[in-house]
């Protein structure tokens, strides 16, 4: 069965704000564009991930944007990396339906194109995602493993999911193939536990995505 909606659906252990636990770390190789991103509206820090997919775009959740200050970190991965941080300055592009309302995904323009880092590739829509597929995650680990350690698992089951339930947020990338076929969405939730996690599925939003980065 191909997953025909626009969420789905991944089993996972998770910690606050979606920090791995478990899991390993990603090789020197992998996840070069993860993205973190850090918005500070004053009294209160919320990290995400994020994942390059242009030079110029980042690709993640909606609930991660905070209208005082979003940072970009990019170049956390591997730790000998030449970090790049930007702060956001354009205004976010935040997917709307035609019934108004505002959809768990979001694009950042960075203020300058990075050249050092390739963009994670779009997906192949036409070769979705099917059901019991295993893909891969990333996210910053438990605070344990330090702040530059980013930790991949890769032993994640995809099941179909009928009805909205957010829970562990991250606006890190969901990864099939080298592709990005999702992007994590969740409630914010503040302590450690073990649920479902949602994902935004990529391929239902690649009309909007194309043409607000300029691909068509």
């Amino acid at each position: 069965h191909i997953l025909d909606t626009g969420l789905l659906i991944l089993f996972w252990l998770l910690v606050k704000h979606l920090r791995i636990i478990g899991g390993q770390n990603c090789d020197d190789e992998e996840r070069l564009y993860h993205v973190r991103l850090q918005s500070n509206n004053g009294t209160q820090e919320i990290p995400c991930g994020g994942s390059l997919i242009h030079p110029e775009w980042i690709l993640t959740a909606a609930h991660c944007w905070n209208s005082e200050t979003t940072t970009a970190k990019l170049g956390v991965h591997p730790r000998t990396a030449t970090q790049d941080k930007q702060i956001i300055q354009h205004n976010p592009v935040i997917y709307v339906d035609q019934s108004h309302q505002q959809h768990d995904i979001m694009l950042l323009k960075l203020q300058r194109p990075v050249r050092n880092i390739h963009p994670v590739r779009l997906p192949r829509c036409n070769n979705r995602i099917t059901i019991g597929a295993t893909v891969q995650l990333a996210g910053a680990g438990s605070t344990i493993t330090g702040p530059n350690n980013l930790r991949c698992e890769i032993n994640i089951e995809v099941v179909r999911i009928k009805s909205l339930f957010l829970s562990g947020d991250s606006g890190g990338g969901v990864v099939f193939n080298k592709k990005i076929y999702g992007v994590i969405a969740g409630s914010g939730k503040d302590y450690a536990f073990q649920n479902p996690v949602i994902s935004m599925v990529v391929c239902e939003y690649m009309e909007w995505i194309s043409k607000t980065i300029g691909l068509k």
